[in-house]
């Protein structure tokens, strides 16, 4: 394949088969960290820069802002990169170093918020700021990924098809819930061309997305303390809550006994198919979405230290959790 640009390299037709998260189920990992901004975020910060260009409310003068914990800010500060477009990232204590450094490597401005909000996280905190700096800054341009209607469209443009193209005839699709729009954008296309296909949201606890009770949350990926716009739990056949003990388990096993380094994001997901093994018949066709990879987690789960400081009790014995099932 040859590349005229970093935006051109997604590279989602990658498949990983996975064997041992419970007794005979092989579950068919979708990998979307192969491109230049290590995620699959890169999908949706394309499709929403070019979905502002379009509609002309973004051009030369112009600056953007966004609230991320990581993987969309690396995207983000790529894309704007690549087109010419100054931009600031809003984070928390959360961020990863290596996303914090990603970002200014790609020639973007981090800020962190340190104050929690009304639910424990910073999500309100992050978005507050940006509210008062866009009051202050008419030439500034927020992306707001939590109610973007351009988020779950790239989902629908390129993931979802992805999906069914490799796997035609699968039976669960396995899906994190961060701001929602991977989890909407392939819900609204598979209930359309593959309406059979049982579809799973997976999220930490600790987030209110789908009405859970708030808590603290350490890894950045999934999960929120404030309701996206774009979530709609009626798109879903059901939703699995994993502790992040769980999901910092997981990971870890992954990579011990089988060499895949995975994101938090990937390990929660993976750790959620663990939860809901006992509704999947014998032959049936698993895929669940993985939005990155583990090197950006190294100070976070896969350094004993932080696991230790955070997770005393892990390795998690037993199943904790909630499991909520719809119709």
């Amino acid at each position: 394949m040859r590349f005229l640009s970093p935006l051109d390299a997604l590279l989602g037709d990658i498949f990983i088969a996975i064997t041992g998260i419970v007794p005979n189920l092989t579950v068919q990992m979708k990998v979307e960290g192969f491109n230049m901004a290590g995620s699959i975020k890169l999908k949706p910060a394309i499709q929403m820069i070019e979905d502002f260009e379009y509609r002309g409310l973004l051009g030369p003068g112009k600056r953007v802002i966004e609230s991320s914990s990581g993987n969309l800010g690396v995207a983000l500060s790529l894309v704007c990169l690549v087109k010419g477009y100054e931009f600031t990232c809003i984070s928390d204590p959360n961020i990863s170093s290596q996303n914090h450094r990603l970002i200014e490597a790609y020639g973007g401005r981090v800020i962190v918020v340190t104050q929690r909000d009304a639910n424990g996280g910073y999500l309100s905190t992050r978005i507050s700021l940006i509210e008062d700096m866009l009051a202050a800054d008419r030439d500034l341009l927020w992306v707001n990924q939590y109610a973007n209607p351009a988020n779950k469209a790239a989902h629908i443009r390129w993931t979802a098809p992805e999906i069914l193209r490799a796997f035609p005839n699968v039976d669960y699709l396995f899906i994190g819930a961060g701001t929602t729009g991977t989890l909407m954008g392939c819900a609204e296309y598979v209930r359309r061309a593959a309406p059979w296909v049982k579809i799973l949201a997976v999220d930490s606890e600790g987030s209110v997305t789908f009405g859970f009770p708030p808590g603290k949350r350490y890894i950045p990926g999934l999960g929120t303390s404030r309701v996206p716009e774009l979530a709609d739990s009626s798109a879903v056949d059901g939703v699995i809550m994993v502790p992040e003990a769980e999901t910092v388990d997981m990971c870890r096993w992954l990579v011990r006994d089988q060499g895949w380094l995975v994101g938090g994001s990937t390990g929660t997901v993976l750790a959620g198919i663990r939860r809901y093994a006992a509704h999947i018949r014998p032959g049936n066709t698993v895929v669940a979405i993985s939005p990155d990879f583990g090197e950006r987690y190294l100070d976070l789960i896969y350094k004993d230290e932080w696991v230790e400081a955070h997770f005393p009790q892990s390795p998690t014995a037993g199943i904790r959790g909630q499991v909520a099932l719809t119709a």
